[in-house]
């Protein structure tokens, strides 16, 4: 059943119980996410872990794959490309946050920055400042795959949700080589990539750190520079 987003924003759960009692304004017939977050402490904020997997915008289409009897809903969303998932991310919101759609659902969704490589990162650099936030794709909280991910949303193209997922699909740029508005990924020692920013200068990134700080534009510290793989890039010259 083809479905969109009615609401702001709708924020995507692993499973109907994994709410908690703090996150009611999310899950509220009207997700209040200012109220959401702005009592949330960055330990609470880190208790999403587990919980969230991303957020759906308004308007954003969907497949509703089951429902249940308490008013949830699960659901795919197919400009949120996940490799888990061959039609896209996969999780539970709220029945009241999407809605049936007649037609056809559009394949990729229409923005107002142009398809170039700094166009898309001047996008991502309005939210320096912004704090982090697990599974967060609105301007109320990124997590770092999803400030890219939002970005090129702006510009009228799909990328994959995750960092690991943007790595496996780029172009590789050799590191040495990278350009302002290419990726910079980081992996753990099991060489699973965990993290990406944007390139804004070599050795200098636009990011949203993953310890639940504020978005911003900053050099690549020393600790991080240790896990730094690769870099890549999704629009050509």
């Amino acid at each position: 059943m083809t479905a969109r987003t009615c609401v702001e924003v709708a924020t995507v759960w692993t499973s109907p119980d994994a709410p908690r009692d703090i996150d009611a304004p999310a899950t509220a017939a009207v997700p209040d996410l200012h109220s959401w977050l702005s009592v949330q402490s960055a330990e609470v904020r880190r208790g999403l872990h587990g919980r969230t997997l991303t957020q759906l915008l308004e308007g954003e289409p969907v497949d509703v794959l089951e429902e249940d009897l308490a008013g949830w809903a699960r659901i795919c969303a197919p400009w949120q490309p996940n490799p888990a998932d061959d039609g896209g991310y996969v999780g539970w919101v709220r029945r009241s946050h999407v809605e049936l759609a007649g037609g056809e659902a559009p394949s990729s969704p229409v923005g107002p920055v142009p398809p170039d490589r700094i166009a898309v990162v001047d996008a991502a650099r309005q939210f320096v400042g912004v704090r982090y936030l697990w599974g967060g794709l609105s301007p109320y909280g990124l997590d770092c795959s999803g400030l890219v991910h939002y970005a090129y949303r702006q510009a009228g193209l799909v990328v994959p949700r995750d960092a690991h997922a943007q790595a496996a699909v780029v172009t590789a740029v050799q590191l040495g080589e990278e350009q302002p508005g290419d990726l910079y990924f980081f992996a753990r020692a099991d060489g699973r990539v965990f993290h990406v920013g944007f390139v804004t200068a070599p050795g200098r990134m636009l990011h949203a750190p993953e310890t639940g700080e504020l978005i911003e534009d900053a050099p690549v510290a020393d600790d991080r520079r240790a896990t730094l793989v690769a870099a890549g890039r999704f629009l050509s010259d």
